[in-house]
């Protein structure tokens, strides 16, 4: 039972201390909140920082990791899917109607959200993980078009 409550008690410290470290500032990817939770004594493996953030609730927005429900100003709006695929995409693959959008780590959900609301006519779908979109087009010819765009803003 004093097992169970030291893991109980070392888990909430590492959730405040997750909080305390969003509060503080931009955290832009998991890589960096895992750093920054080393700086503070909190030893956390990549699988356990994930759950931690969906337990927290937390959301990635162009800026970083934040609370849900939180808006800062022009983070409520998103930046173009331009300006994001400038400074976040490494290569952009054809398959059929479908494009595989490769991004730097931590990248591909804001740049999905993105592409999503820009309401392009090519774009029908997208699907992201954690460094790659895919993006699902109408046919195979706007997939192309829809490529060649991606491809000049990065």
């Amino acid at each position: 039972m004093h097992y169970v409550a030291c893991l109980f008690m070392s888990k909430a410290a590492r959730h405040k201390a997750i909080l305390d470290l969003i509060d503080e500032g931009p955290v832009e990817s998991q890589d960096l909140l895992q750093h920054r939770l080393q700086r503070k004594g909190f030893e956390v493996g990549q699988a356990t920082l994930s759950r931690d953030i969906h337990e927290l609730k937390l959301v990635k927005g162009a800026e970083g990791y934040r609370r849900a429900g939180e808006s800062v100003g022009a983070e409520a709006v998103l930046p173009s899917v331009m300006h994001l695929a400038r400074q976040f995409v490494v290569e952009v693959r054809q398959a059929q109607n479908l494009l595989v959008v490769k991004t730097t780590v931590g990248s591909a959900q804001p740049i999905a959200a993105a592409l999503d609301a820009s309401h392009w006519p090519e774009v029908v779908g997208t699907l992201a993980g954690d460094d790659t979109v895919l993006v699902i087009a109408s046919d195979q010819k706007k997939a192309l078009a829809l490529a060649r765009r991606i491809r000049e803003a990065s």
